[in-house]
């Protein structure tokens, strides 16, 4: 399993940088939360569109792997939302809880991508894509949805319709999906142009994370952040293997959707996080525990997915 720690290791490594760069005196404070802004409305709708766009779906079990991801989606959302009782019965705050259902939900995509080209070659990058293009609308539409109704203190439906239908990321994902299944092709020149900037979003991500980490609470994270470390790296991942076996898929494809489900969670919900008014210090911390922890998690998950897809 070495590729899987391999393909672990450098993000672990950026987001600890991202610690250190904060905390020294050669990086201005007031320079972190521009590069958060450019991060979220820039980098990271840039790094979506191009993957979508480029993305090859041709041959894959598109059946199973739609059905399966957006399964798993809703079963997903629809326990996170359950455990809301009993989570505010702790004395949870609506933006904690806010960040418990992003790092519970969310999936780094590009985490994925790069442990699935490792193990599967092209086959692993294209159906990783696939599962980025079904997942990454519903997920963010569901999060944005989670942080507005949860943290703002207006509940305006016009309001929520603005903010989802303005949202970067939902916008270049359903960018980049549009224009990969209609052949819309991009100018070579403007397609360097986001390539140029879509390259520096996932170290520039990683690196914003580890300048929001509260170390102490790394150390010592408060009760709440565990709960999204066990629900994302064991329970997404059984989830999504679980409905997607039952909808057909078997082989390497299943082994591919077992890893896209024990990533961590996203690093760009810190980013979300901060713009919306979630509790983006937890975040950091949940996303970095997660991080730490999948390099166990992956391996067992692959394990466990191969008896299950050779079985």
């Amino acid at each position: 399993m070495l590729p899987i720690f391999e393909s672990i290791l450098p993000i672990f490594l950026i987001v600890l940088l991202g610690v250190i760069l904060k905390r020294l005196p050669i990086v201005d404070r007031n320079v972190w939360h521009g590069l958060e802004e450019v991060g979220y409305y820039v980098l990271f709708p840039a790094l979506l569109f191009l993957t979508l766009y480029r993305a090859d779906f041709s041959g894959l079990e598109l059946t199973e792997v739609s059905v399966g991801t957006l399964l798993t989606v809703a079963v997903m959302f629809a326990l996170m939302l359950a455990l809301w009782p009993l989570i505010r019965q702790n004395g949870v705050s609506g933006a904690a809880y806010s960040t418990v259902f992003q790092t519970a939900t969310r999936w780094n995509g590009f985490v994925a991508l790069a442990i699935a080209n490792k193990i599967y070659g092209e086959t692993g990058l294209a159906l990783t894509a696939l599962v980025m293009a079904i997942i990454v609308i519903p997920i963010n539409f569901g999060n944005v949805a989670m942080l507005i109704w949860f943290v703002s203190p207006d509940r305006d439906m016009r309001r929520l319709a603005w903010r989802l239908v303005t949202n970067p990321l939902i916008l270049a994902s359903a960018a980049g999906i549009a224009f990969n299944l209609l052949a819309i092709p991009v100018y070579a020149p403007v397609e360097q142009a986001i390539d140029l900037v879509a390259s520096a979003a996932l170290g520039m991500g990683l690196l914003m994370v580890g300048a929001g980490l509260r170390i102490r609470d790394t150390i010592k994270p408060p009760p709440i952040a565990i709960l999204p470390v066990v629900l994302k790296l064991f329970v997404f991942p059984a989830v999504l293997t679980a409905m997607s076996w039952l909808v057909g898929a078997r082989g390497e494809t299943l082994m591919i959707l077992a890893i896209c489900g024990s990533v961590p969670a996203a690093m760009n919900g810190y980013l979300l996080a901060r713009q919306m008014g979630g509790d983006a210090p937890l975040y950091a911390t949940i996303a970095t525990l997660q991080t730490a922890a999948s390099f166990f998690t992956i391996p067992l998950i692959i394990y466990i997915a191969g008896y299950t897809a050779s079985g």
